[in-house]
């Protein structure tokens, strides 16, 4: 799917909370489907690409959460890997499974509402803001985005409470998802650009050399 929010005059603090708002309530449908209530979006600026919740229970299939299925379909309507010109929407923290795949494709922004401390790709394991990954391996791993933590944590959790009140309140106090009321707020940490070394350069022209090729004629 591609649609358009319109109205923002380029506001991007307007389309960081309306494209959550969305996401939250895509999570809410999610819990409809059988599933958690966790949802992603992709979008570029104000085009949604693609909206997704997760399809674990659906497919029987635990690698199926919403980022995952959200990234593969964004990859497929563009015809390319690369989603630097993109942002990743998300009601709960991007796992580090779902965080590596995020690098993967040089994602330029993640947004999330509801963090976790246990599993988070930012929160535990630092996977989204790793800048030994692009420096190590740049032909692999894209440069660190930038990532919203905590955007409309409240009405996140919201939704998680009413899908099961008991179950939420065990999650929290285990501290698997979401933080005390003094964590809530979000905090924005900016992207670190890629240093565009030897090696970089090198790979780039690899990656690049076959299309080169072919457009010359002699």
């Amino acid at each position: 799917m591609i649609s358009k929010s319109n109205g923002f005059n380029g506001d991007r603090s307007a389309i960081d909370k309306a494209m959550m708002e969305r996401c939250i309530g895509l999570s809410a449908k999610g819990i409809e489907q059988g599933e958690m209530p966790f949802a992603s979006l992709i979008c570029r600026d104000v085009e949604i690409l693609v909206e997704a919740t997760n399809q674990v229970s659906r497919a029987e299939d635990i690698t199926r959460h919403a980022e995952m299925v959200a990234i593969s379909k964004a990859q497929h309507i563009l015809g390319r890997k690369d989603l630097s010109d993109c942002t990743l929407y998300s009601t709960v923290e991007p796992c580090a499974m779902c965080a590596f795949a995020a690098r993967e494709t040089r994602i330029g922004r993640v947004v999330f509402a509801i963090k976790s401390p246990m599993m988070g790709g930012v929160s535990k394991w630092n996977v989204l803001r790793d800048t030994e990954l692009s420096h190590a391996m740049p032909e692999v791993f894209g440069p660190v985005p930038e990532v919203v933590a905590g955007l409309m944590q409240e009405e996140a959790e919201q939704v998680w409470h009413s899908w099961n009140p008991l179950i939420w309140a065990v999650i929290k106090r285990r501290g698997y998802l979401g933080g005390h009321d003094a964590d809530l707020g979000f905090t924005t940490l900016h992207a670190i650009p890629e240093r565009h070394g030897f090696l970089r350069r090198l790979f780039a022209f690899h990656n690049h050399a076959p299309d080169f090729f072919r457009k010359l004629r002699f």
